[in-house]
């Protein structure tokens, strides 16, 4: 462990308790999990971490259908074979080894210096996958059966683990782990993540977008909540059009609800409900 604390970076708003539970996880090198909805900033975590410590990030986006060999290293048996028949490669197609690229993991422990591993959506992942990564996270090392060959780690990597707590991650894996839940930003911590990326924004824009864009969030039968990203990209829309007022957020109008709506039904209920309020 290298001493090296997180204390924030240039684009992300830090609370004091998710600050310290990174350093816990980094001073006791154990991954971090964070849970939390769609939009509550976990995956930018690991970016901001990357950024303050100076560290590359490797960013591994787990699919349902992934195997745990796919995130370690590739044999790339398909070229080898090209290799062999038409004889026009430089390499040496007994040298296996030649035809071996390592996966995000893999790159990981093989990487010259200390990087951020950025283990994404998890949850997508069956149990099998979660609970032999976890061996290889805590072994530090995994074996390529085809050259009969252990890869160690360079350098133990910072390890970032998201879940969109879709589903249940298992009791081994949550026991390896550090946890911590991002909860969704409360108004307060929302305005200032709006004042960071839009420095000098009118008060009045920023007050009213947020407060309509909470109203937004608390319909009932919303199937997907518009999160941090699609406010931000809200404001973006309200200030480049030139004839936008923000006390037309508070009468009547909610303009470019595409832009925080992305699914039929939740668009049309925001329509409705802008529509009632405009009646009275």
């Amino acid at each position: 462990m290298s001493g090296q604390t997180f204390s924030g970076a240039s684009r992300y708003v830090l609370d004091a308790e998710l600050a310290q539970i990174v350093n816990v996880s980094m001073a006791l090198e154990m991954p971090l999990l964070l849970k939390g909805e769609p939009g509550t900033g976990k995956t930018m975590l690991a970016h901001a971490i990357a950024e303050s410590l100076g560290m590359p990030l490797l960013v591994l986006n787990v699919k349902s259908s992934m195997k745990l060999v796919e995130a370690l290293y590739q044999y790339d048996t398909l070229t080898r074979l090209n290799d062999s028949r038409f004889g026009d490669s430089s390499r040496d197609v007994s040298d296996i080894e030649a035809y071996i690229k390592m996966g995000k993991i893999g790159q990981a422990f093989m990487a010259d210096h200390r990087t951020v591993l950025l283990i994404d959506e998890i949850d997508k992942a069956d149990t099998d996958f979660q609970d032999d990564m976890l061996d290889v996270l805590d072994q530090m090392a995994f074996d390529i059966i085809e050259i009969d060959k252990t890869v160690c780690t360079r350098h133990r990597p910072v390890i970032i683990i998201t879940s969109n707590a879709k589903k249940d991650l298992s009791d081994p894996f949550l026991g390896r782990c550090n946890f911590h839940h991002i909860a969704f930003p409360d108004p307060k911590m929302m305005r200032r993540i709006i004042n960071m990326h839009f420095p000098g924004l009118d008060d009045g824009l920023a007050q009213e977008a947020i407060d309509a864009f909470y109203r937004l969030r608390q319909m009932d039968g919303i199937e997907k909540r518009p999160a941090t990203r699609e406010l931000i990209n809200w404001v973006r829309a309200l200030q480049t059009d030139p004839d936008f007022k923000p006390k037309r957020l508070i009468k009547s109008e909610l303009p470019y609800l595409g832009v925080l709506f992305k699914k039929s039904q939740d668009f049309e209920q925001a329509q409705r409900m802008t529509q009632r309020r405009a009646r009275y």
